[in-house]
Parts: structure tokens; C-alpha cells; sequence
């Protein structure tokens, strides 16, 4: 390649200065790949160089390693050809062990049916045992009874109760022998005597104080229920009285309010005809009201629970309308009672608030001047509670913060529509 490019040289350099310039540039495009390729061959034959010197020292490495090889090898054969000695060594004795095993169930097997039957042959030497013992004790008890009855005849006849040296007459044998008879007959219409009874009677007396003892677990249990009663009951009252009060406070406020000039009020009557009581017999609270003590209209008779006299306890509402002499809301006007349905309402929420209220056409029956004294009530008191109200009066809509119109479809379902109405373009 060196050759080559020298030549190359030469006939450049020999070459006649008014050759082509196209000769001139051929020649140095072919001096510049010959140099390239050059390059490239030295690069070669230095990464071959550096291959070679690696597989050198791979070969020298291998060959070092070979002696420890053959000895890794030849001790592998010796541990294998103990593995297999030691394998048959186990599978012998694991043979034995088995022949050893099956000869130790045969005689466990054998040895469990000699347990069954020694225990069949117990039971049986207990029952026996046992029905031996009764009739022991029947003997024990025949003779005692015996020596009872001989004794109490010696003491009726005064004579001693020892064996008589002489053998009784013929007739006063068979005589005594009848009436051992006819005692013997009446001992058995007496019946058997029952050996168990002493145990029986334990037993008996052991359950009897086991439910003396549940008695006196139930009757505790009562009288805790019945304080637990008695408790929930005060609770209720007490809950009541806070709650009618605070009610009936607010409610005297709001009818001034919406029935300016009249006033209202909340009293606690005597009803006769109301339900029973859930818990406990417990008296209801006397009302602070000095004519809610008196409000029983004679003729009326307290309701009785468990023989005790308990008056029953409901809330009448009393309105008084500006220049009117009535207090039953049966007298009322359509627009005063949704007046004072309105008020109760309002005085209840002011006495347990809720988040939200929902009122359907509440004010239907209302004029205008009412409906502005709604409206009023509902500005005062939006702040503590949200009012969703249902209506089809233009002044309550028009006063309101949202507004969402409600269509009706053709199939008579209603839809809500999801658009928000502005209350001037309600109002045009």
C-alpha cells in the first residue's frame, strides 16, 4: 500500500503541468482514500493484536486451571460414589424401618382389641358390680328394717329381742309366720327402695337454689330497669319542658310579629283520649303557666297506667288576632291559620334549628300584606337556616336569591329546568 502511494506520488509529481484540472483532482481524491484505507488497516491490525494477546492469556489461564480441574473432578467421583453407598446404607435401614413399623402397627392393632374388650368386660363387671351393690343395700336396708320391726315388737310384747333358747310351737310359728307374710306383702305394695334418692333429693335442692339465685339476678336487673326508667323518663321531661318553653317563647314573639296588635301563646292541656305512655309511669311536669294547671275542663277523669292516676299532657295553640275576642284556631280565618302554622313553625326552628327547611305554598292563603310579613320572616332568619320554598306567588319569587322554574310534560311527570331565571325577567 506504501508502494502504491509513493507511485502515486511520483506520477503526480511527473506528470505535465498542463494535464486537466479533472486529472488533478482524481489523483488527490485517490491519494486520500489510499491513506484512509491505510488508516483503517493499521486500526486493524492493532485491535487484532490486542484479540490475540487476550485469547493468549485466556489459553494460559485455562491451562493453569487444568490440574485443579481434574482434582474438582476426581474428588466429584469419590463424593459420588459415596452418596451411593450411603444411599443403599439408607434404603436398607429405611427397609428395616418399615418391616420394624408394620410389625409395631400388627401388634398396636391387637393391642387395641384387647383394650376393647377389657373395657366391654369393665362395663360389664361395673354394671354387675353396681346392680350387686343395690341389692346389698336392699339387704342392708331389709335387715335394719328387720331389726326395727323386732325391736319395736320386743318393746310392744316387753320381751328381750335376743334369740330364744327353746324353737317356738308348731301353731305360734305358723302364726308368726302369716304375719311376716302379710307384712312382707305390704312392704311391697310400699314399693322398692330407691338407693339414688338421697342423691336425687341434692340435686333437686342444688336447682331449686340455682333459680333462687336467677330470681334474685332478675329481680336486681329489675330494679336497675326500672331506675334506668325512671331516668329516661326525667330526661324526656326534662328535654320537654326546655323545649315547650323555649317554643312558646318565640311563638308569643312571632304572633306579635305577623299579627301585629294580637298576641299568641302555647299552654299545656290535659288530654284525655291520648296515647299510653312508652316508658314507665312517670307524672309529665306541671306547666310554669298558672292556667296550664287549671286548663282540665271538669268532668274529665285522669288516665290510669298500672293503678296509678296520670294525667295526659298535649299543646294547644292560642291566637288572638288584632280586635278579636277568639283563641281556637277552628275560628280562625284561612290566612290566619297559615299566619299561625307559620308562626308555630318558626318557633319550633328557633328552638331546634335545622340546616334547611322545605315549604310547599305555605302562603297560598295569604295577601299581600301577609305575604310581606312572610317574606320578612324568612329575610330575618335566612341567615341561620336555608328556605327552599315551592310557590306560585310572584312577590315570593321575586324575592328570592334563586330562582328555578318547574315545567310540566306531556306525560304529566314534572321536569326541572336547569337554567336559573333572573327575578326581573320573571317579573317582565
Amino acid at each position: 500500500m506504501s508502494r502504491r502511494v509513493a507511485k502515486l506520488i511520483e506520477r503526480r509529481r511527473g506528470a505535465d503541468d498542463g494535464e486537466a484540472a479533472g486529472r488533478r483532482a482524481e489523483l488527490r481524491g485517490e491519494i486520500a482514500a489510499a491513506q484512509a484505507a491505510l488508516e483503517r488497516v493499521e486500526r486493524d491490525r492493532a485491535q487484532r493484536r490486542l484479540q490475540l494477546e487476550r485469547v493468549e492469556q485466556t489459553i494460559a489461564q485455562n491451562e493453569a486451571l487444568t490440574p485443579a480441574i481434574a482434582a474438582l473432578i476426581e474428588a466429584l467421583e469419590a463424593a459420588g460414589a459415596a452418596i451411593a453407598t450411603r444411599r443403599a446404607t439408607f434404603e436398607a435401614a429405611l427397609s428395616a424401618d418399615r418391616a420394624a413399623g408394620d410389625e409395631l402397627a400388627a401388634a398396636l392393632r391387637s393391642c387395641a382389641q384387647e383394650e376393647a374388650a377389657l373395657h366391654a368386660r369393665l362395663h360389664s363387671e361395673n354394671e354387675a358390680l353396681t346392680a350387686l351393690e343395690v341389692g346389698a343395700q336392699r339387704a342392708r336396708d331389709q335387715l335394719a328394717e328387720g331389726e326395727h320391726v323386732l325391736t319395736q315388737l320386743a318393746a310392744r310384747l316387753e320381751l328381750p329381742a335376743d334369740p330364744a333358747p327353746e324353737p317356738l310351737p308348731e301353731d305360734e310359728r305358723e302364726a308368726l309366720t302369716a304375719r311376716v307374710e302379710r307384712l312382707a306383702r305390704r312392704r311391697e305394695q310400699l314399693g322398692p327402695v330407691n338407693p339414688l334418692a338421697q342423691e336425687e333429693y341434692a340435686s333437686a335442692l342444688e336447682h331449686a337454689e340455682e333459680l333462687e339465685r336467677q330470681r334474685t339476678d332478675l329481680e336486681t336487673a329489675l330494679r336497675e330497669l326500672e331506675k334506668l326508667i325512671a331516668e329516661t323518663d326525667r330526661q324526656i321531661r326534662e328535654r320537654f319542658d326546655e323545649t315547650f318553653a323555649a317554643a312558646a317563647r318565640n311563638f308569643e314573639e312571632l304572633a306579635i310579629q305577623l299579627f301585629p296588635g294580637g298576641r299568641g301563646r302555647l299552654r299545656l292541656v290535659s288530654e284525655r283520649d291520648a296515647p299510653a305512655r312508652v316508658l314507665g309511669a312517670q307524672k309529665p311536669p306541671a306547666s310554669a303557666d298558672a292556667e296550664s294547671d287549671t286548663a282540665v275542663e271538669e268532668g274529665d277523669e285522669d288516665f290510669a297506667l298500672g293503678g296509678e292516676q296520670e294525667a295526659q299532657v298535649g299543646v294547644e295553640i292560642e291566637i288572638t288576632p288584632a280586635g278579636k275576642e277568639m283563641k281556637r284556631l277552628s275560628l280562625l280565618s284561612g290566612g290566619e291559620k297559615s299566619m299561625t302554622a307559620l308562626a308555630f313553625l318558626f318557633a319550633v326552628f328557633l328552638a331546634k334549628p335545622c340546616p334547611f327547611y322545605i315549604l310547599d305554598e305555605v302562603e297560598a292563603a295569604l295577601d299581600d300584606v301577609n305575604i310581606d310579613r312572610f317574606l320578612d320572616l324568612l329575610r330575618q332568619y335566612s341567615k341561620r337556616a336555608q328556605f327552599i320554598v315551592v310557590t306560585h306567588q310572584k312577590r315570593t319569587m321575586e324575592a328570592a336569591d334563586s330562582l328555578y322554574g318547574v315545567s310540566m310534560g306531556g306525560d304529566g311527570i314534572s321536569k326541572v329546568i336547569s337554567r336559573r331565571l333572573p327575578p326581573e325577567q320573571l317579573a317582565a
